[in-house]
Order: structure tokens, then sequence, then C-alpha cells
């Protein structure tokens, strides 16, 4: 099983640390673990995890949706970080090209807009702009991510 990490603007700091929260407890299920995002989130990300212990592969956020829609690449889940309308654009574009099972991670101040354009994804959001323990608490919430897919 694989599962995708799609990452926007790293603009709240909370995305890092969900991210690879996240990887971590995709990796000890078993999933092969791909990020994809902007160059400075992948850079966040891999500067957090240099040893690439949670995430082994990353992904420009471009190549990944454009490998999507020639289907030179599919996934089981994928993890769609959403603060602004941006991430819901990325949701739909997933949605649209993928058969993965989506979920959508929304953090920030406002986020009622953000549940309600996200329609049949699974959704953990909690309002989290630095400290990343509200969201933390949803993602605890799933016991399997693979139980998700069945």
């Amino acid at each position: 099983m694989n599962a995708l990490l799609m990452m926007g603007c790293p603009e709240l700091p909370v995305q890092t640390a969900a991210a690879l929260y996240i990887a971590n407890r995709l990796n000890r299920e078993g999933f092969e673990v791909i990020a994809a995002g902007n160059n400075a989130a992948i850079s966040l990300l891999l500067n957090s995890d240099p040893d690439r212990h949670y995430v082994k592969k990353v992904l420009d956020l471009d190549r990944c949706i454009a490998n999507l829609a020639e289907k030179k690449m599919e996934f089981d889940l994928c993890f769609v970080f959403i603060h602004s309308d941006s991430g819901i654009s990325y949701l739909a574009t997933v949605k649209s090209l993928s058969k993965a099972k989506t979920v959508a991670i929304i953090f920030g101040k406002e986020i009622a807009p953000l549940i309600e354009a996200s329609g049949d994804s699974i959704i953990m959001a909690a309002k989290a702009v630095h400290n990343p323990t509200p969201l933390r608490a949803k993602i605890d919430g799933v016991k399997s991510w693979a139980a998700l897919m069945k």
C-alpha cells in the first residue's frame, strides 16, 4: 500500500509537524509514503527528517499532479493538507485524477468553510496554526489507516 502526502504552501507551521506525524503512523502500518509539495514545503520536510526515516520519497507538487494525470502513478491513500482555498483545489484535483481514498487534513484559524468544501473526503480538522496538538488529537482518533480503505 502507498500513501501520498500532498502539501501546499507551508505558511502555517502545523503542516510540517502533521505531515511527519502522519508519515510515522503510515510507516508503522507498512505504507510506502511519498510527499509532494512546493519547494518550501519539501525543504521544511527534509530538514525535519534529514535521514528520511518517515518520508522516503519526495516529489515536486506540479510533477506529482502531472504524473497522476498521465496515469504514471496511483495511490491507495492521499492526504491533502488544507489551510486555504488552494488546498481545496488540490483536493479536487486529486479526486478527479486518482482512485485514492482522500483524507482532508484541515487546519488554520478559519476551518469551517474548508470543511464544508471538502465534500466526501475523510476529514481531520482542528483550529491549529502553530501548535499541532489539536490536529494530532484528531489524527490519533484513527486506529488504522489501512482499515479506512475497506
